[in-house]
């Protein structure tokens, strides 16, 4: 910008300051313009002379210095006017071609929206030392085809509550569930059912409750997410960039957890809910003060009576009671795929009961409550529910970018691999439940991702 445009701006904002103090100056005038008013009003034939004669001096006053204050604001008016029309004038005179440059650049920068931050905080975010290096080094290894170190990238701390995010955002459990960061090797307490209080006189001596509590290990057990990144992007500026390696590594991270907390085998990842509800002894690392591990492949796993109506929603209320406990936490959430939970609208639909069925519930369950989860990798007819609350998902610090040995030169494409830490296991066992709609509930795991046949 050239120095005489930079004068007539700062020339222009003084004047629209002036303008700024005249136009607050409006309210005290039509004030004191209503009160003169108010005072002619007032007047009848019994004023004295003396009264009207100061009346009528306060108004010719008034006039006057309300026309000054018109002309004084007109005046700055036409000089703002005629300042902008010379600065237009001079800009245009240096050049449609950087103008337009300018005005391509604004639009970018306007457009771009990094999740929600402000145009401050992307700033910043992005001078960050450890993100520019992050960056550069991820630049660098898809110019030069060149894999990353064994070890990785290690992906900066500020850029972990943007991946946490999105990995919360993607995933449709993680909400649901107890989350809990950790470091290294954590025993987390639990407390076991809780006790009674006792009732007795006024001044008796207080009894001791007895509180028990057990341990949950959690380990930090990595969850890795592939996905493909084309070339081109390093054309594009570190907005883009950093945008696609987030994104890609929050979701592939969040669809994991899911199936981890449902399905996961306790080996090198979390132990799912199915899989613990199936698992008839306890796993040889157990702690030996965590809580009781009892059967419940049979009581927990139920095998539904009917299929259809009013008969099957009594059924799954009748089956809801085998999680009922005192360690409880807010309400069922239930887990299942999509053709499922149009089974049961379906079955709902048109039946005005006493137990209030309902057809359009959307995601909530009909007449028992509680939100419902679609998950595609669940079996058909097959509900896996409870209060998940009771699921602890630990989170180890520390997420890295590596790269896969599988580059797709030919698609100027290159495969990365997000990894993220974390271990989880349901706290209260008893607290969930698997029902099968008329018939016994598929408990087989789905393929997880790296497995034959995923």
């Amino acid at each position: 910008m050239a120095l005489k445009v930079l004068l007539l701006r700062s020339k222009s904002d003084a004047k629209k300051k002036e303008l700024q103090k005249l136009r607050e100056k409006d309210a005290e005038l039509q004030k004191r313009e209503k009160e003169l008013e108010d005072a002619v009003n007032e007047m009848t034939a019994e004023t004295s002379e003396e009264d009207r004669a100061e009346v009528e001096k306060q108004v010719e006053d008034f006039e006057r210095e309300k026309q000054e204050h018109e002309d004084l604001r007109k005046s700055l008016e036409a000089e703002i006017e005629e300042i902008e029309n010379e600065i237009k004038e001079d800009e245009q005179r240096q050049g449609k071609i950087g103008t337009k440059k300018e005005y391509k650049e604004q639009v970018v920068e306007n457009r771009t929206n990094f999740f929600g931050m402000s145009i401050q905080e992307r700033n910043a975010f992005f001078a960050d030392e450890g993100m520019k290096t992050f960056l550069q080094n991820v630049r660098s290894c898809i110019r030069e085809q060149r894999a990353l170190t064994n070890v990785g990238l290690t992906i900066p701390d500020i850029a972990l509550p943007l991946i946490k995010q999105i990995a919360e955002e993607t995933s449709k459990l993680m909400k649901y569930v107890t989350k809990r960061p950790v470091s290294g090797t954590s025993r987390q307490n639990i407390m076991g059912e809780i006790p009674e209080a006792y009732w007795d006189e006024m001044c008796a001596t207080l009894k001791e409750l007895d509180l028990a509590f057990y341990n949950m290990e959690m380990d930090g057990y990595k969850v890795s997410g592939y996905f493909a990144v084309c070339n081109a992007i390093l054309e594009d500026n570190d907005v883009n960039l950093a945008s696609e390696l987030l994104n890609a590594i929050g979701k592939a991270i969040g669809k994991a957890i899911d199936k981890a907390i449902l399905y996961g085998k306790g080996v090198k990842m979390p132990m799912g809910i199915v899989t613990s509800l199936t698992t008839k002894t306890a796993p040889s690392d157990y702690p030996s003060t965590g809580r009781k591990w009892d059967d419940l492949s049979t009581k927990n796993v139920l095998t539904g009576k009917t299929t259809s109506g009013v008969a099957l929603f009594q059924d799954i209320v009748m089956n809801t009671g085998i999680i009922d406990n005192d360690y409880d936490t807010g309400t069922i959430v239930w887990v299942m795929n999509k053709k499922t939970h149009t089974t049961l609208i379906s079955e709902s639909m048109g039946v005005n009961s006493a137990a209030a069925i309902v057809a359009g519930t959307g995601n909530t369950m009909p007449v028992i409550g509680g939100n419902i989860v679609e998950l595609k990798y669940i079996p058909d007819d097959t509900i896996i529910f409870g209060y998940f609350k009771n699921y602890v998902l630990a989170e180890r610090a520390g997420t890295k970018l590596g790269q896969s040995e599988h580059v797709k030169f030919i698609e100027d494409q290159t495969v990365f691999r997000g990894t993220a830490r974390y271990d989880g296991k349901p706290a209260i066992r008893e607290a969930f439940a698997i029902y099968g709609i008329g018939k016994a509930p598929v408990t087989t795991a789905p393929k997880f991702a790296g497995e034959a046949g995923e």
